[in-house]
């Protein structure tokens, strides 16, 4: 029972690690996932876990992006140290809506519109959001390529766009990134600053789940916990690799297309099956 236990939280991480990155809604694949393979475990466990299991996901983008966010590094110029310093004003300014509105209506949310039939209009709503604006930008350039040209305005409208993502099945990534191009980033620059502002984002919500949970394990749901954490970063890694890789030479559309498709198959599955 013990490895079995484990075997579901390593299929867990390796969902959690692709879909928190790429634009197609981790909590869509994760609320189909959850008819299949459940963890024999408490609600309240299953809460938590499904939360601090981004843990390991973000502990990629600190990996991955270390010496780039780090101003104190000892290789950096001075000029590199103070560009860092004002890449964290810029997430912090723009983790502030989201942390608001988490702070304020997290239970009501969960409460309210963690179903699959949000998570299912989400996933369509914003796939043909993603088709459309890739079309209407085909032919504009990019006025945002570096961070030095995202302006503070910017950045803090992009988080309001990332208030989005704390409805089921929009994407914390989908939204960012969206929110990005629209207000005349490249797709590499909204992308980056979707997975910087997610550092803030994912610490902070893991805390509260931690806290609300108690920290009081049992040996193995910490097994559990810590598995599916060390799965969700190394799968992450590459997931973002992959990601950065792709939008160089390609638009956004195919995960427009995705989003629909499955969008439709939890709508198919739910009304056959539940």
């Amino acid at each position: 029972m013990f490895i079995t236990e484990l075997l579901k939280a390593v299929f867990l991480g390796i969902v959690e690690g692709i879909t928190e990155w790429l634009p197609i809604s981790s909590t869509g694949h994760m609320i189909l996932v959850e008819e299949f393979i459940q963890l024999n475990a408490s609600e309240a466990f299953k809460e938590m876990f499904f939360v601090v299991i981004q843990l390991g996901a973000i502990m990629a983008v600190v990996l991955l992006y270390f010496h780039k966010l780090n101003p104190f590094s000892p290789g950096k110029t001075r000029l590199q140290k103070k560009e860092a310093i004002r890449i964290w004003y810029k997430v912090i300014i723009g983790v502030i809506p989201a942390a608001v509105f988490g702070l304020l209506f997290d239970d009501w949310l969960n409460e309210h519109l963690y179903n699959y039939q949000t998570v299912a209009v989400m996933l369509i709503l914003y796939g043909i959001l993603f088709i459309i604006i890739e079309n209407r930008n085909k032919r504009r350039i990019s006025r945002i390529r570096s961070f030095d040209d995202l302006t503070y305005v910017k950045a803090f409208l992009i988080g309001v766009f990332q208030v989005l993502s704390l409805i089921p099945g929009t994407s914390r990534s989908g939204a960012t990134i969206l929110g990005g191009i629209l207000l005349g980033s490249s797709r590499h620059i909204a992308a980056e600053y979707s997975f910087f502002l997610s550092i803030p984002v994912m610490f902070g919500a893991s805390g509260l789940k931690l806290v609300k949970f108690g920290f009081s394990f049992t040996g193995i749901e910490l097994a559990i916990l810590l598995t599916g954490m060390v799965v969700a970063f190394f799968v992450s890694v590459i997931a973002i690799k992959f990601l950065l890789g792709y939008i160089k030479n390609n638009d956004f559309k195919a995960f427009g297309w995705y989003r629909i498709a499955l969008g439709l198959l939890v709508v198919g599955y739910f009304v056959l099956f539940d």
